[in-house]
């Protein structure tokens, strides 16, 4: 049977303004499963594995048999090994189910072997990670209790801001507790055996390929999109792909019984993706150590408007690090007077800023109410937390 409770999600300061909504998530708890006995779902029910009890609902698909001895072997390994893995959470998964035991449940998109859960393991080294299908499975994981946090990447020094994280986290009411600075090393990798020269095509993601291309170029093999990196590696030891390379973490040749046939192939060496920690509550914010602060806001149309908002910050002496502006949706166009030409439409915009300070700081409350008071018309701090210095 299960207990349905309601929590509130405010704003972590309210007298510098938050947005209200009509309606407050409701968190649900299914009692009688321990963490340890979940696998993953079928349907609307959590599937439990005991002991050495086969889980049929959680089985990838067999592998086709050959007749060669030894490509038969790696082929029932591979089966095995492929088994044993949980398949990433959709939408339809997430019915009442409950987050018991010690271990930090960590939600990411992606495969067992992506970028994405190497973050959430530099973030949390002890966690149970919970694999997601979409970006936003992984925020509902947190907010049905599935999940204890969410690691999601926000932006990438080379191909720039996630804009989909953007708009989900003003869509959902998570709070940013943290930040992960992840090194971009991507790996080649092929089933066992196969040498370089017999790869004829290389999968991945569409980033990684593009962050591969000279490599790629001088290897002169087809490349194929995939949507995650992880995702392809599995694809290729399932079909037995023999031709095909996968652009990969050294962790997902580890899972899913691949080799490195080549190391470091991104072409630029200095390649970083940020990654932001979620969770249900607000961390307390400190002053006695290096704090970030995320707010969104909108602002009153007219001249140097954006130059007086960001003045509030420069007044206080605040370093400002991210400036983003995403269109918002449901607003898209504002209608202004113009004297000349009687009215014109504008694209009215969501700002997003995150800045080095932190909220426990009276500049950095100073600054917001300033912000607040005299130019915003909305204002949501996304969070207040520690800046990760070690990359």
């Amino acid at each position: 049977m299960a207990v349905k409770n309601l929590i509130n999600l405010g704003c972590l300061f309210p007298q510098v303004g938050c947005a209200q909504f009509s309606e407050k998530p409701s968190v649900y708890a299914c009692l009688g499963l321990k963490c340890s006995e979940f696998i993953g779902f079928s349907g609307n029910h959590a599937i439990r594995c005991l002991g050495d009890q086969n889980c049929s609902s959680n089985s990838a698909s067999e592998l086709p048999s050959v007749v060669d001895n030894r490509e038969s072997s790696l082929a029932n390994k591979l089966q095995k090994d492929l088994t044993s893995l949980p398949r990433p959470l959709s939408v339809s998964d997430f019915s009442t189910f409950p987050s018991h035991g010690s271990k930090v449940r960590v939600s990411f998109k992606g495969e067992p072997g992506s970028y994405s859960e190497d973050a959430a393991l530099k973030a949390y080294p002890q966690c149970e990670t919970v694999p997601c299908n979409e970006f936003e499975d992984a925020f509902k994981a947190v907010e049905l209790w599935i999940a204890d946090r969410a690691v999601l990447p926000i932006e990438n020094s080379l191909s720039g801001s996630i804009h989909r994280n953007y708009d989900l986290l003003l869509r959902h009411r998570l709070h940013i507790v943290g930040e992960v600075q992840l090194p971009v090393n991507f790996c080649l990798l092929a089933l066992p055996g196969i040498p370089l020269e017999r790869l004829k095509r290389v999968l991945s993601h569409p980033q990684a390929l593009a962050q591969s291309d000279n490599f790629l170029s001088k290897l002169g093999v087809v490349r194929e999109n995939f949507e995650d990196t992880a995702g392809a590696a599995q694809l290729v030891v399932s079909k037995r792909m023999f031709d095909a390379g996968v652009i990969a973490t050294a962790r997902a040749a580890e899972i899913y019984g691949l080799n490195i046939v080549a190391k470091a192939i991104q072409d630029e060496p200095d390649n970083f993706t940020r990654f932001i920690i979620l969770a249900r509550d607000p961390i307390i914010p400190r002053t006695d150590k290096a704090f970030k602060t995320s707010i969104v806001f909108t602002l009153e149309e007219g001249p140097g408007v954006i130059f007086k908002a960001l003045a509030v910050f420069a007044l206080r002496d605040i370093n400002l690090t991210k400036i983003e502006s995403r269109p918002q949706r449901k607003q898209p166009l504002r209608v202004v007077d113009d004297s000349n030409n009687g009215t014109a439409k504008y694209f009215d915009y969501l700002f997003y800023i995150d800045f080095e300070a932190s909220m426990a700081e009276s500049r950095a409350q100073n600054a917001l109410g300033h912000l607040q008071q005299e130019f915003a018309t909305f204002l949501r701090i996304l969070g207040s937390y520690p800046i990760d210095a070690a990359a």
